[in-house]
């Protein structure tokens, strides 16, 4: 296709290619985001490929390769259209019956289905899983719709409309106008209104600025960026160009993780084809606006996710934060005036410009508005991303469209803002989601992790392991994060090996005020979060380690031990041949027992043990039940070596 020059050849583009493709037309979708690439589905897109040219389909069937569905639990994923028939967990082998039943009978595969864990009913229709029945995807739900690597395919669900509409019918200000309005607050992670950082921007004196995309996306757990990025890159695209026509910026960046490979081809793809319909470069539409976009491939350095560090990085430098005199939207990267938004921020620009500022504002609470992709992983029966309208109740996120807790589990916690929030307990599920809501709560939005914890979680030991993560991502430029993370470290650690002592406590509380309130950037700021909030949700399993030296949860190493019980024992030395310590005395016909002083308590003797027999039991504290006189080892019933 020909450079576009104007907002009607764009109308004209699109109702070409709309011409060109027949809605009725079989065709299969298959998720090939990075998830469902680990699962398989590569060989599964290869292997309809293969399929489809064998029984002679592969000029009438189109095989549409998109990014991540979000259903991740359940990949590879494919949906066949336009019937709108979804199977998961395909592998190659299954795909030659797929073929046939799905495009040949106008059947389904009953194996392949979802099935209802409730009431054991398949459902065959995407839109009627609970899963996606419950969610509002708009910025997400392009995702199933698009192959990223196909501009046509945007242009298609009228892609670059809103560029066309802001370029042609509005003024830089209007487009601003339209945003603040919105109230469309930073999906990363501080919530910032995006009109008024992109209007200090605007108002800056220097006539050189700068856009630029956070894609620096660090949280254990967390993919909702990514995943908008390798399916969709063409929405970010347009949000990031609307966003450089609003505060009159001529060149943008995305700064993106360089081991997110498929996001950086696609990304740079999309750029390349924008270039080339004249979407973006010189004279976009015939504008007159100029707007270039360049790719820059981060080292995966956690703290580069807050502003100035990514800044630093761009301009060539060790990526540090640097001290906000003057925010970065008046002097950022080199020291010009810069706006910088997630992934997702600027994927909300498009859908506001297109639908109106009215629009979004008619989704959400009255401190948060349109919706929220979150990463809901961790103990949960549906793992994956979800979208739904700011407003959303945790219990809904987490049992109505998550599934609830696997194993008949009881629910204990949820840690919502990456590494630097906060765990939110039982007692909350009813919290609303949004910004205000959750800071009150001791938590924070952050870019939308969502972790969920059973009751077999220990907090101290969570507390500790996040505290670990962000002490080993602190760089070390200031005092506060550098010593106090490292501090509060191994204050943690000596609290879960049972070594805790009175006043511990209260020196983490005094290191974490000291940090909130002198760090140099948001990372040493928000790193107390996770212990403040497990302190002031779960101080008894704090004060159970430290005065009664018991982990309730089972979890501490220092603090459990492994136990067989004389009752149950059968003898089967099942335990005793897998112990890698060989910590476990007994024979045949002999009650088994644990040698304490040797055993490395790696649970293998607990995983090992026949549930019907549950003879090796973990047990909380030190120390361990006595050891049994030798008299009284022998196993006489034969019905215990069954």
């Amino acid at each position: 296709m020909a450079r576009i020059n104007s907002p009607e050849e764009l109308r004209e583009a699109r109702d070409a290619i709309l011409a060109a493709r027949d809605p009725d037309a079989p065709c299969i979708t298959l998720c090939c985001g990075s998830a469902c690439q680990a699962s398989g589905s590569s060989e599964v897109a290869a292997s309809i490929e293969q399929e489809l040219e064998k029984q002679g389909l592969s000029e009438t069937v189109h095989l549409r390769k998109t990014g991540c569905h979000g259903y991740c639990e359940r990949g590879p994923i494919m949906v066949n259209l336009p019937e709108g028939v979804s199977h998961f967990q395909i592998q190659p082998e299954d795909v030659p019956e797929l073929v046939t039943r799905t495009l040949g009978e106008k059947a389904v595969v009953e194996r392949l289905l979802y099935t209802d864990p409730a009431s054991g009913e398949k459902i065959s229709r995407e839109e009627e899983i609970p899963f996606y029945k419950h969610q509002h995807r708009l910025v997400f739900g392009a995702n199933m719709s698009v192959d990223p690597k196909s501009i046509e395919d945007y242009l298609a669900i009228d892609g670059y409309q809103a560029l066309a509409k802001a370029l042609s019918t509005m003024t830089p200000e209007a487009v601003l106008d339209e945003v603040d309005k919105a109230n469309l607050r930073g999906r990363g992670g501080g919530g910032f209104p995006a009109g008024r950082k992109w209007r200090g921007s605007r108002d800056a004196p220097e006539t050189t600025k700068y856009v630029i995309v956070n894609a620096d996306e660090g949280d254990p757990g967390a993919y909702m960026d990514r995943s908008l990025l390798e399916g969709n890159p063409h929405a970010i695209l347009e949000g990031l160009a609307l966003g450089a026509y609003a505060v009159g910026a001529r060149e943008g960046y995305i700064y993106v993780r360089q081991e997110y490979p498929l996001a950086v081809e696609n990304v740079l793809l999309a750029i390349r084809r924008a270039e080339e319909y004249g979407l973006l470069g010189e004279n976009i539409l015939g504008s007159g606006f100029d707007f270039t976009v360049q790719v820059h491939m981060g080292a995966g350095a956690f703290v580069c996710g807050e502003s100035t560090a990514l800044m630093t990085a761009l301009e060539g430098r060790v990526g540090e934060p640097r001290p906000k005199y003057i925010r970065s939207n008046l002097k950022g990267l080199w020291e010009k005036p810069s706006v910088l938004n997630n992934v997702e921020t600027w994927a909300n620009v498009p859908l506001i410009i297109n639908r109106g500022a009215d629009w979004f504002t008619g989704i959400g609470t009255e401190g948060s508005k349109g919706t929220k992709v979150f990463s809901l992983v961790g103990k949960i029966t549906n793992t994956g991303l979800v979208e739904v309208p700011m407003g959303t109740t945790l219990r809904d996120i987490i049992f109505t469209i998550g599934g609830g807790i696997p194993g008949g589990k009881q629910f204990k916690a949820v840690q919502t803002g990456g590494p630097s929030g906060g765990c939110i307990p039982e007692a909350l599920l009813d919290l609303q989601v949004g910004f205000d809501e959750l800071t009150k709560a001791g938590s924070m939005m952050g870019s939308g992790g969502m972790i969920v914890m059973d009751e077999d979680t220990c907090m101290v030991d969570v507390s500790r392991y996040f505290m670990d993560f962000l002490a080993d991502e602190s760089c070390g430029k200031c005092v506060p994060c550098r010593e106090g993370t490292r501090q509060m470290l191994k204050i943690l650690t000596r609290i879960t090996e049972g070594k805790g002592r009175e006043g511990d406590l209260e020196l983490l509380e005094a290191l974490s005020e000291v940090a909130k309130e002198t760090a140099l950037c948001a990372l040493g700021q928000s790193a107390p979060n996770p212990f403040l909030s497990t302190l002031r949700y779960f101080r008894d399993e704090y004060e159970a380690h430290i005065r009664e030296h018991r982990c309730p949860a089972l979890v501490c190493k220092h603090l459990t031990a492994f136990h067989i019980d004389p009752d149950k024992c059968q003898a089967c030395m099942r335990c005793a041949k897998n112990c890698p310590a060989e910590c476990i005395d007994g024979g045949k016909n002999r009650v088994h027992i644990i040698d304490q002083d040797r055993c490395t308590k790696c649970g293998t003797c607990f995983e090992v043990c026949p549930p019907r027999f549950g003879a090796v039991q973990k047990i909380s504290g030190v120390p361990v039940p006595p050891p049994i006189p030798d008299e009284q080892r022998t196993i006489v019933r034969k019905s215990k070596e069954k």
